[in-house]
């Protein structure tokens, strides 16, 4: 799982390099080199002219579109990881298996796609931001002590760990007026299909409302404690 976890973080970050870039394909090309991979190596392993990568790294094409970049991205990794996985090595460290063990308090996925409203209301949550995304479809769920991670891990070890809630419900626990949370998902660059905040505060922190509201992330409150909740999750989410 580790593994998976260090080339999606790269994925993530090389395809947001390239696409904030004034000049993406010259952001292409420099990671191509970076990758140490000719024009014609990973154009065979896209199933395109090599003039297409050259085209695109000289500008003589239309700057690719996300989808586009992300298979160009993922070439580039997949061509590294056959020639034995060096730089996904070099740009990931190795994280501390404790501190992400113990950080996570649960996890799990579902077989199917469940709103962000049946789950919110299957646990007894309260949506207060991005109510128009209740229909959008979440896959599992995991649970963060809060205080652990923000604490515990280091940058690159929070932004793996957060990594593995894309489509999902992420739930802090202890996170008190979100701010801290929220602030760590923003500095992460991750985005998860939904967060709820386990704590006992009635209010949360307007910047922690205002990012989920940047990043268009549904926000929810929930006021039951851990184990409260763990016992709701196991009643609805067993099979």
């Amino acid at each position: 799982m580790e593994e998976e976890i260090a080339k999606e973080v790269l994925a993530k970050k090389i395809a947001g390099e390239i696409v904030l870039s004034s000049d993406p394909g010259k952001t292409i090309q420099k990671w191509r080199n970076i990758f140490k991979i000719p024009q014609r190596q990973l154009a065979t392993e896209l199933k395109m002219m090599p003039s297409v990568i050259s085209d695109y790294e000289n500008g003589r094409r239309q700057s690719p579109g996300i989808k586009i970049i992300r298979r160009i991205v993922d070439s580039m990794i997949s061509l590294d990881e056959k020639a034995g996985g060096r730089m996904i090595r070099e740009f990931s460290s190795i994280p501390n298996r404790k501190a992400m063990n113990d950080a996570v308090i649960a996890m799990k996925e579902f077989n199917q796609g469940v709103s962000v409203n049946d789950f919110c209301r299957k646990i007894g949550a309260q949506i207060i931001g991005g109510k128009e995304f209740g229909e959008n479809k979440i896959y599992g769920y995991t649970i963060i002590d809060a205080l652990k991670a923000i604490v515990e891990l280091s940058p690159t070890e929070m932004v793996r760990l957060y990594g593995l809630t894309n489509n999902k419900a992420l739930i802090f626990d202890g996170a008190h007026t979100g701010r801290s949370s929220m602030i760590g998902l923003k500095v992460a660059n991750v985005k998860p299909g939904l967060v709820i905040l386990l704590t006992k505060e009635k209010e949360v922190d307007v910047l922690a409302k205002r990012i989920a509201q940047i990043e268009t992330i549904p926000l929810a409150l929930l006021n039951v404690s851990i184990s409260d909740l763990k016992n709701i999750l196991t009643k609805n989410y067993t099979k």
